[in-house]
């Protein structure tokens, strides 16, 4: 199976002007036609510096693919930089000039002088017609290597992904496999706990499995190479099997499901309905619910009846007393309230919960990043409504 690297170019990127969506892109495609993705890497519009990370790559890899410096600017330096790394001159192609100019004709413009530049790609390359862009992408081979250099523009580079980079990988490498991955969700366990009950599964080689852990919430990665899309689930569903049967209650879903979801789904399941109360949380409990009702999906949505924030609160009593009267002045079956208080440099997250079957009291200390305690507590409450 082929190797490939990844090279994103912009400074705009180095500088955090922007964020690099490209690369998650080409990563998600390469491996769903089954290419091992082993390094990404992000560069400046600087000649020396991506002809250097080029030459680079090819010592580790098959197949390199560039996004970004294909447009008419002077900082659009790629094809300056593939041309150096390949030790070649860069000419002129009278036929990609001729589909720029037609494509400025179609929006009943003329193209600038600058434009031109565009025309030009490294000497030996094959040129890829762009026909939703005015950046014509090119391909340079050598031997068993191709460098691929797409424009930074995602619609474009997206475009020319699917359409002509993916069918010639497939074509020339003899592409049939594929990589497919499942996330399964799990929240209210740590990560070192996960990895204490599934780190035996944390070293097979095919499918393999990872971790990645969020705010009160850690994800299990199973990532499995097979020939067909039923050969990778067949191998995925062993391994998912039993990182579920071994972590039990924990996990709440997979992929695209998500913890709000779940939330609701267990409340229309009992037939009940939920009214929110949040202080100090930003708001951000609340808008998970506002959300999915807006989402379209009534048949969970009608459970959440409405939710207040508040500025503050005077202590637990008061977070219990209103929770309670506002759950009533909804008409809720369910009254969820949630603050958070911060003293001396540490932070508490009160929860209070009220359902036909009683009321029950959480309170959890917190003492991770500041800015994370309104999610990793949202995340909490989701997990006592999951289940009820």
């Amino acid at each position: 199976m082929p190797s490939a690297e990844i090279l994103t170019i912009g400074t705009e990127i180095l500088l955090g002007e922007i964020i690099d969506t490209n690369a998650a892109y080409v990563a998600k495609r390469s491996r769903d036609v089954g290419l091992d993705v082993f390094r990404t890497t992000t560069v400046g519009d600087n000649i020396q510096r991506i002809a250097q990370a080029i030459q680079d790559a090819m010592q580790r890899c098959d197949i390199i693919l560039t996004t970004g410096g294909l447009g008419p600017t002077v900082d659009d330096t790629t094809r300056d930089a593939i041309a150096l790394a390949m030790g070649v001159e860069i000419e002129f192609q009278p036929e990609l000039w001729e589909q720029i100019r037609a494509r400025f004709r179609r929006f009943g413009r003329l193209p600038t002088e600058n434009n031109k530049r565009q025309a030009y790609i490294p000497r030996g390359a094959i040129a890829v017609e762009n026909p939703v862009g005015t950046a014509p992408a090119f391909i340079f081979e050598r031997a068993q290597l191709s460098v691929i250099c797409l424009p930074g523009v995602p619609s474009e580079m997206e475009y020319l992904l699917e359409n002509a980079v993916l069918p010639y990988l497939r074509n020339r490498y003899h592409l049939s496999g594929m990589i497919k991955a499942r996330n399964i969700h799990t929240v209210g366990v740590g990560e070192s706990q996960i990895d204490d009950l599934i780190g035996d599964l944390e070293t097979l080689s095919n499918p393999t499995v990872g971790l990645a852990a969020h705010s009160g919430q850690v994800d299990v990665r199973i990532t499995a190479k097979a020939t067909s899309e039923a050969e990778a689930d067949t191998l995925i569903q062993q391994i998912e099997s039993e990182v579920r049967r071994r972590l039990g209650v924990w996990v709440y879903g997979a992929d695209d499901e998500t913890l709000v979801s779940c939330a609701l789904t267990a409340l229309q399941t009992k037939g009940w309905t939920l009214a929110v109360v949040e202080a100090g949380v930003g708001g951000y409990l609340v808008r998970q619910f506002a959300a999915r009702k807006q989402s379209g999906d009534q048949s969970l949505a009608s459970a959440f009846l409405g939710g207040e924030v508040l500025s503050g609160l005077s202590g637990l009593m008061d977070l219990r007393t209103i929770t309670d009267e506002y759950r009533q002045a909804r008409q809720a079956d369910v009254g969820l309230g949630v603050t958070i208080i911060s003293a001396q440099e540490k932070q508490d997250v009160h929860i209070v919960l009220i359902t036909p079957q009683g009321q029950e009291q959480i309170n959890r200390p917190y003492g991770g990043p500041p800015e994370y305690a309104s999610r990793w507590a949202v995340n909490h409450c989701l997990d006592l409504i999951r289940r009820l």
